[in-house]
């Protein structure tokens, strides 16, 4: 095997994916350490500060609160859409993607009242989409989407989307799963009533909970309307305003404090609008090397993020991603299988700890692999 800089024998591979991702040394060693959690020193200590600062990174205005939930991102989806959206609600999921498609999966699962506009995987969303669909049914009466669809990596027009469904005065759910922490936005500012998000994407932490933002009368008009128990948002965000950061059932604690050591990591690197910086490096100098090895990407440079990027597979009849992946591999580098419906492609993340010298190796490595 290849030695890759900054990958030890713990960690033969960098992950080139939109999560999880590659992790600091500093923030894998937060986890080596027991936590309890009924003391002071976990909740006071640890909890409540993570709560204050995501509110912090979110928005400068007032009537913002967050709460941390077990499981994965699609978990906070599940308990914001569950929690959020009333028996007499209507709720609109605008889609171009796979994660799109998932939010409107869940919400029929719960029973929801659905409407759903979808328009094709390499298109962004639109403001013009949303105001027509708004027009057409006005028993709509929240509205969710997803910011970073990672499917195809593009990055929809958050503050005309925003701004669409504020005027329309419809509630606002945003999937920022992908994007918190990684691209900047003004929450307060944008009017958003729910942001959701996870530990495992642009903070840079390690899989197990994820995290909503939201305006705190919108949540306390949650009370009573969730469709689970566990994943009861206002339930856990009562329990840990009560109680001092307390979980209602089992934390994570070693994730929790990974995730604490990773946002004093983004505070130590200037914060969400240098980490934005740097993924875009990263993503700038992936797409001229894969160009110059003959990779196009699919999306328009309009709306590309920095977050992942989608290449259509090459033509050749002896390309096999399988093969390429295995060759990438080995020699220290893991991307993603593609996600587009109708097109053969492969995806590669440029978020995590990566910088432009690992883009360099993974770029090279690619020269070094390719077969066909």
């Amino acid at each position: 095997m290849w030695y890759i800089p900054g990958v030890n024998v713990n960690n033969p591979y960098l992950l080139l994916t939109p999560g999880p991702l590659s992790t600091s040394a500093t923030v894998r060693e937060a986890m080596m350490k027991d936590w309890c959690t009924w003391d002071d020193d976990y909740n006071q200590g640890v909890v409540q500060p993570i709560r204050r600062q995501l509110v912090r990174l979110a928005t400068r205005q007032p009537g913002y609160t967050s709460v941390l939930m077990q499981g994965s991102g699609t978990a906070g989806v599940e308990a914001v859409l569950g929690s959020a959206v009333p028996a007499e609600g209507k709720l609109l999921v605008l889609i171009n993607g796979a994660y799109g498609r998932r939010m409107a999966d869940i919400a029929r699962c719960l029973g929801l009242n659905l409407a759903t506009v979808e328009v094709a995987e390499t298109e962004p969303l639109s403001a013009g989409l949303l105001t027509w669909a708004l027009a057409a049914d006005p028993a709509i009466s929240h509205v969710a989407f997803v910011h970073c669809e990672t499917t195809t990596g593009i990055l929809n027009p958050l503050a005309e989307l925003c701004g669409a469904a504020k005027q329309a005065g419809k509630t606002l759910i945003v999937d920022a799963m992908s994007s918190f922490g990684g691209v900047p936005m003004e929450v307060g500012e944008l009017a958003i009533d729910f942001l959701i998000s996870s530990a495992n994407k642009c903070i840079q932490g390690v899989p197990g909970f994820s995290f909503i933002i939201a305006r705190e009368t919108a949540m306390a008009q949650c009370e009573g309307q969730a469709r689970s128990v566990s994943l009861d948002l206002f339930d856990q965000w009562q329990c840990m305003e009560r109680q001092g950061g307390k979980w209602r059932f089992t934390s994570p604690t070693h994730v929790v404090r990974a995730f604490a050591q990773a946002l004093t990591e983004l505070k130590r690197e200037g914060g969400v609008a240098a980490r934005h910086q740097r993924y875009q490096g990263n993503q700038r100098a992936l797409v001229a090397g894969m160009e110059r090895l003959g990779f196009q990407p699919l999306v328009a440079r309009d709306w590309q993020s920095p977050i992942i990027t989608v290449f259509a597979a090459p033509t050749s009849p002896a390309y096999d991603f399988k093969r390429f992946y295995s060759g990438l591999k080995e020699r220290g580098y893991v991307i993603y299988p593609g996600k587009v419906s109708a097109v053969d492609c492969f995806r590669i993340g440029t978020i995590g700890e990566v910088y432009q010298q690992d883009v360099a190796g993974l770029l090279a490595a690619i020269e070094d692999v390719i077969f066909w």
